[in-house]
Formats: C-alpha cells, structure tokens, sequence
C-alpha cells in the first residue's frame, strides 16, 4: 500500500499529514482521518492503510502541527496506564489550544487539498475521528454538509457542541461509543437530538469497551471493538461513497 508523508498548506503554516492508497493506478474516494490525541504514529498508519486497502484515499493529518511535526510528543511504543498521565500533561495545552475556529480553518485547508490530489476521485468524501478527532469529524461534517458524505467517530466526545451543531449534518453518520464514555441515558438523549434533527444515523455503546478501544498501542484497546468499529465503518463507506464491491 502506497503512503507518503505531505505537507498541505493552512492559514497558520503547513500541516504534515500522513497519506496512504492503494496502487492500482486509479482515483480513489477521499476519507479524512482525524487521530486521537495521541496523533499519528504506528498504529494510527496502520489503520489507516487497512481502510486504504478496501479502496479508499485516507489523509491523516497531524492535528497539532502549530506546535511541530508528529509525533509532537515523544510518546512510548506502548502507552500504558504508568505512562498515561504523564503523555496527557504535555497533551492537554495543545488539545486545549486547538480552538473550534482552528478546527473549522483547518478543516477547510484539509478537504481542499484531500479533493485535489491526483489520486482522489471527484465527488464526496468521508470524514472518521477517534477520541478528540470524533469531536473534530462532526465539526468538519457540520461545516462541510455538501461535501462531506458520511461521518464515523469512535469513542469521541460528538456531542459537546450541543444539539444545534448536530443539526447542520446532512451527511450518513456512524457513533461508536465507549461503555465508560456514555451511560445509556445520555446515548437516548444524543440520539433523540439526532433524531430531532433529522439525521440519518447509528449511535450506540460498544460492550464491555473503555475509552480509547481501537487503539492497539493503550491498556484500553479491546480487539471485539475494533472488529466492530471496521463492521460499521466500512459499510458506511461502502454505501456512501458508492465504493464498487
């Protein structure tokens, strides 16, 4: 699987973004990838690469590049609990400068250069986001509604914007929730405000998940989870992007 590290330019500078497809030579349906906190690395490229092999253009671009090239944070192959806290001290400055304004600038700059590139086919695109990058892929499908086809957030705060920010979506939605995340009253009222605003939509807890269960490289990785975050997903695409079998 082709993948390159580029460089695409924003309003503040330039975002080194991490790209992977698949060779055969043809264009592809764009996905916009958005990491969790942690950012790219390892396994943020091979997840990334696994979606690119069922057809698809994914970008995954360095959420914090206004504070340097990933990783931003030196962070350890394994990000366990002993390591946890320390990771998110240096994480949360950044996290927390990463304004709604950033967000929706960058989105802009990021779907302008994933619709231009050679390899990505015209038409829609789809936007996915883990944790922090959820949150970050309902403000792009909100800011985006005739561009963006579908959206799937995993583990991720999607409603923290409050129902009128949902109600800006036109795009197909996937949420997977994390069981320690959403008790199952608040996943009734995220998704009756789905419902209110006429969303097309699946939102549900993943069982017996914490938050951060597609991540291999953390204690909270769950590999049922991560099968279920593919089975969604993937249709999702499928039918949106109208990806050939």
């Amino acid at each position: 699987m082709p993948s390159k590290m580029l460089h695409i330019p924003t309003a503040d500078g330039q975002a080194d973004a991490f790209a992977t497809f698949p060779d055969r030579g043809e264009r592809h349906p764009g996905v916009l990838m958005y990491a969790d906190g942690f950012g790219i690395r390892p396994v943020l490229r091979e997840m990334a690469r696994e979606l690119a092999g069922h057809g698809y253009y994914v970008l995954v671009p360095n959420l914090f590049y206004r504070h340097g090239p990933a990783p931003v944070i030196e962070l350890p192959e394994y990000i366990g609990e002993e390591a946890r806290s320390a990771v998110f001290a240096q994480l949360m400055p950044l996290i927390e400068a990463h304004t709604a304004e950033r967000v929706l600038s960058d989105a802009d700059a990021y779907l302008r250069f994933l619709t231009t590139q050679p390899e990505v086919a015209a038409g829609p695109v789809a936007v996915t986001g883990y944790c922090i990058g959820g949150l970050l892929a309902v403000r792009t499908a909100a800011a985006h509604p005739g561009q963006v086809a579908a959206v799937a957030a995993f583990h991720g705060p999607v409603g923290a914007d409050g129902p009128d920010a949902l109600a800006e979506i036109t795009a197909q939605v996937h949420f997977g929730h994390a069981e320690s995340d959403l008790t199952p009253e608040a996943l009734g009222e995220l998704n009756q405000a789905l419902d209110a605003a006429g969303v097309g939509y699946t939102s549900e807890i993943y069982p017996g998940t914490v938050h951060g269960f597609t991540m291999s490289d953390t204690d909270a990785f769950d590999p049922a989870g991560l099968k279920r975050h593919w089975d969604h997903l993937l249709p999702l695409l499928d039918r949106t992007l109208r990806v050939a079998p």
